[in-house]
C-alpha cells in the first residue's frame, strides 16, 4: 500500500513496497535471455550454466530488474493517487536484504502547481497595429538600393556619403592611447560610424593631404580614459570615392530576389514580403505583450526540476550560438543561475498557456495548422515543396501548433482585457529584432 506525504507546496514523497518475488521473476527472464547469446570463457556460445551466468551477470540484472519495478511501481501508485509528476522522482531504496519479501522504498518528487489564471478585465493591453504605406515600400526599394551601393574614386574632397580610406593617430597628453591608430580604414562620411567631430575634421579633405586637429570626447564615451578628454588626432586621406546607387534593372531585380529579373514584379513582390514581415512582427510584439499581462495576474511556484532543466536548455543554447559564431567557449565559466530569471519566465508561460488551453479550448485546429503554414510557405518560390516538407516530419507540425495556440490564446486575451490599437511606427518596427 503507498502512502503520500506532502513535504512543500509542491514537493512530495511516495512510501511504498514492491513484492521480492516480482524482482526476481524478472531476473530469472533476464539471465535466461542473456544466457542463449552470452560468451563466456570456456563454454560454447548459449551453453555457460545458469549459476556461472549468474555469477557473472546476476548483480546486474537484478538493479537493472529492481530499476524496472521502481518505475512501474511509481507510475502506477501516481496513477492512482492522481498525481500530477513534474520530472523524475528520486528514488530511496530502504529494504537491502534481497531475501526479505517486500522491497520497501521511498520516492522524492514534485508535481506540477495548480495553475489559476488571474482577471485580466482590468488589464490595459496595447494592441499594436499597422497599414503597410507606397512610402514605405519606396523606402524600402531605397534601401535595396542603398545596400548595394558601388562606389568610385573621385578626384575632389571628401563629402558626406563618400567612402574614405584613412590612417590616423591619436594622442592624449602627447601619449598614444589604446584603440587610437588605426590604418587602411574605410569609412562612410555621415553614417555615424565614426564620431561627429572626427568625420566633420575629415570632411572636406583631399586624397594625398594629412590633417592634425583637437577634438573633446563625450562625456559618456565607453572609454573612461578618453571619456571627456581632449585628444589630439593627426588623420592622412589617401582616397576618396563616390556612392553610386545601382539603377532598377534587371541585375537589381535578380540581386533582391526576382529570379527572372522581370523590374515589373519587383515593387509587387517587396510589397508583399513587407506585409508578410510586418504581420510577423505585429505577432511578436503583441504576443510579448498578451505574455506579460498574463504572468503579471498569475502567480504560482514553479517545479525545481522544470525551473532546473529550463536553465540548463537554455545555457547550451547560448553555448552552441556562441560557438556557431567562432567563440572558442571550452574552458570558459557558464553559470546556469544567469538564465534563471528567464528560464523561470519560460516556464511558467508553459504552464499558463496549457491551462488556458485545456480550460477553454484553445487547441490548434488541423486548419488553422494548415493556413499558417500556406502562408509561410508563400514567402519563397517553392511553396509546395516547403508545405510538404514540414507534412513530411511530425515534429515540424508539432512547432506549428504551438505557434497557432499560442495565437489563440494572444486572441483570447485580447478579448478578455482592455485592449487598445496603438499605431505603430514602421521604422521601429522593423528594427525591433
Amino acid at each position: 500500500m503507498a502512502s503520500v506525504e506532502t513535504v512543500s507546496a509542491l514537493e512530495r514523497r511516495l512510501n511504498a513496497s514492491i513484492p521480492q518475488q516480482d524482482i526476481r521473476s524478472q531476473v530469472s527472464a533476464r539471465l535466461r535471455n542473456i544466457g542463449r547469446n552470452v560468451k563466456i570463457s570456456g563454454f560454447r556460445p548459449g551453453k555457460a550454466p545458469a549459476k556461472v551466468i549468474e555469477q557473472y551477470y546476476g548483480a546486474q540484472a537484478y538493479q537493472d530488474a529492481l530499476n524496472d519495478a521502481l518505475q512501474r511501481s511509481f507510475s502506477e501508485a501516481s496513477e492512482i493517487n492522481n498525481l500530477r509528476v513534474a520530472g523524475a522522482p528520486r528514488f530511496e531504496i530502504k529494504t537491502r536484504d534481497q531475501n526479505a519479501e517486500q522491497v520497501e522504498y521511498s520516492a522524492m518528487f514534485e508535481v506540477y502547481p495548480e495553475v489559476v489564471v488571474g482577471d485580466l478585465s482590468g488589464v490595459a493591453i496595447e494592441r499594436l497595429v499597422y497599414q503597410l504605406s507606397q512610402d514605405d515600400v519606396n523606402n524600402t526599394i531605397m534601401t535595396l538600393r542603398k545596400q548595394r551601393t558601388k562606389f568610385e574614386k573621385v578626384g575632389r574632397a571628401a563629402q558626406a556619403g563618400d567612402r574614405v580610406t584613412i590612417d590616423f593617430v591619436g594622442k592624449l597628453n602627447g601619449e598614444p592611447f589604446p584603440g587610437g591608430e588605426a590604418k587602411g580604414l574605410p569609412v562612410v562620411l555621415g553614417v555615424g560610424s565614426m564620431l561627429a567631430d572626427f568625420e566633420a575634421a575629415v570632411t572636406g579633405m583631399k586624397a594625398g593631404q594629412t590633417k592634425s586637429f583637437d577634438m573633446t570626447f563625450p562625456a559618456d564615451y565607453h572609454s573612461k580614459d578618453i571619456a571627456g578628454k581632449q585628444v589630439s588626432f593627426t588623420v592622412t586621406l589617401h582616397g576618396v570615392e563616390e556612392p553610386n546607387l545601382p539603377e532598377i534593372d534587371a541585375e537589381f531585380a535578380k540581386s533582391v530576389g526576382i529570379a527572372d529579373g522581370d523590374v515589373s514584379k519587383l515593387e509587387g513582390e517587396i510589397r508583399q514580403n513587407l506585409v508578410r514581415e510586418v504581420a510577423r512582427r505585429l505577432g511578436m510584439r503583441n504576443k510579448d505583450a498578451v505574455m506579460d499581462a498574463l504572468l503579471k495576474v498569475t502567480d504560482f511556484e514553479v517545479p525545481k526540476v522544470l525551473l532546473e532543466k529550463e536553465q540548463q536548455d537554455l545555457m547550451r543554447h547560448a553555448v552552441e550560438d556562441l560557438e556557431s559564431r567562432g567563440v572558442k567557449t571550452k574552458g570558459m565559466p557558464f553559470n546556469p543561475e544567469l538564465f534563471r530569471e528567464r528560464a523561470e519566465k519560460r516556464v511558467k508561460l508553459g504552464l499558463i498557456l496549457a491551462a488556458l488551453v485545456q480550460k477553454h479550448g484553445l487547441r490548434a485546429e488541423p486548419e488553422q495548422v494548415k493556413a499558417m503554414i500556406e502562408d509561410y510557405a508563400q514567402g519563397f518560390d517553392e511553396a509546395e515543396q516547403i508545405i510538404r516538407w514540414y507534412a513530411a516530419e511530425p515534429g515540424r507540425m508539432l512547432e506549428v501548433e504551438n505557434l497557432v495556440l499560442e495565437e489563440n490564446v494572444v486572441k483570447w486575451a485580447m478579448g478578455q482585457a482592455k485592449t487598445t490599437d496603438k499605431q505603430a511606427v514602421f521604422a521601429e518596427l522593423m528594427g525591433s529584432e
